[in-house]
Parts: C-alpha cells; sequence; structure tokens
C-alpha cells in the first residue's frame, strides 16, 4: 500500500529532528525507505555517519530487509564506523498497517567523548578500560563498498583472496551474503561474480546448492 507507505515516512521525517537535537551533537538519525534499496535514505538529521539523501542502505539494512517479517527491534549494539570510532546504534524496522516491512528508522550515537571521558576516570580510579568488541560497518551510502566490505570480512577470515577461496569456503561466503540479503538488489549477481572471480552460472550454480542444504 504504497499511500500508507508514505504516510508512515512524512509522519516519520518531523521526528528525527527532535531526536537529534535531544542527544546533541554525538547523535544521528536516519530513516530508510526500503522499498529503494540503493536509495534508501530518505532522511537525515545530526552528523555522525556522514549518511545523506538518497544514500543506500549499510549492511545492516540488509540484513534487515532480509529478515522481512522476521525483522525485530535491534536497540543498543555497538559498531565501529569506517574511521574507527565506535557507535551505539538501534535499528526500528517500520511497517505498514498490513504488517509489510517498508522502512526504518536508525539511531547512530557516536561515543568517543563518552570513551575519552571513561578513560580518564578509569586512569584515575586505577581501573581497567572496558574491552571494545564492536564490528566496523560501512555506512559508505554505496551497495559496491557495501558489497566489497562484506567480501573483505571473508578475506580477512580465510587469510586468502576470495579468489583463492576452496568450494565449501566460497559456499559459506555466498551463504553469509545471501543471508545479509545482498542478493534482493539489483544487479547484485553480477557485482558479487565479478568480485569472486566466478562467472554468473557459477555463483548460480553455488545459490542452487544452498538451497539443496536447506531443510
Amino acid at each position: 500500500m504504497t499511500g500508507t507507505a508514505d504516510a508512515v515516512f512524512a509522519a516519520m521525517t518531523p521526528v528525527l529532528e527532535g531526536i537529534a537535537a535531544t542527544f546533541g551533537r554525538s547523535c544521528e538519525v536516519v530513516l530508510h525507505d526500503y522499498r529503494d534499496p540503493e536509495r534508501s535514505v530518505v532522511a537525515v538529521a545530526g552528523a555522525v555517519t556522514g549518511r545523506r539523501v538518497g544514500d543506500a542502505m549499510s549492511e545492516i539494512g540488509l540484513r534487515v530487509l532480509a529478515a522481512g517479517d522476521d525483522a525485530r527491534n535491534e536497540v543498543g549494539y555497538i559498531t565501529r564506523a569506517q574511521d574507527g570510532r565506535l557507535l551505539k546504534c538501534t535499528t526500528l524496522p517500520l511497517r505498514d498497517v498490513d504488517g509489510t516491512l517498508i522502512g526504518a528508522l536508525c539511531v547512530n550515537v557516536d561515543l568517543s567523548a563518552i570513551n575519552r571521558a571513561t578513560g580518564v576516570l578509569s586512569d584515575l580510579l586505577g581501573l581497567s578500560a572496558a574491552e571494545d568488541t564492536g564490528a566496523t560497518t560501512d555506512f559508505s551510502g554505496d551497495l559496491d563498498r557495501v558489497v566489497d566490505s562484506l567480501v573483505g570480512r571473508a578475506e580477512r577470515a580465510h587469510a586468502v583472496p576470495v579468489t583463492a577461496l576452496g568450494r565449501e569456503d566460497r559456499l559459506a561466503l555466498v551463504r553469509s551474503l545471501h543471508d545479509a540479503g545482498v542478493f534482493g538488489l539489483r544487479g547484485a549477481p553480477g557485482r558479487i561474480a565479478q568480485r569472486l572471480g566466478i562467472s554468473r552460472t557459477g555463483l548460480y550454480n553455488d545459490l542452487a546448492e544452498l538451497k539443496k542444504d536447506k531443510p
């Protein structure tokens, strides 16, 4: 229901400024319209990740989109921006009156200043700083870079280029990309096949193999 979805986004847009103003300059609020994944960002308040209207969704958005009806609120999870800053994020799926997933409201808080203050207090009190386990998220707004980030993560995990992966390791990578929702994007098979150094036919064969493995 396009009219209902448009009404949801129109109602949510003014909310962004209020949330961002409440939490101050370390907060950014982003509104996503999942009907156009390659230009999903429809409104932004604040400046933390550099997101702009017209940007594509990040890998977090791809994961939520892939979950579809099973998408749930993800509150207060920790991740890192590409420049190393630690972020605390919340992703709230948005639905129309029929319950169909249509977008998400995302809140990103830069923890840099808080971490610096925590470090000073920890030193004064003789305490050890808490260990950071946040994974890096690509917020570039470019889907090719998001795909490359996911593939690069697999390369680091296996310590070899993806073009050198064996059959089983490549299937595991294709499965992770599928679960991340990447294949729901226009032109994704061609991009991914090129990045993996295989033909589109080879990639489709991998996807068919994964379907056979499902219970």
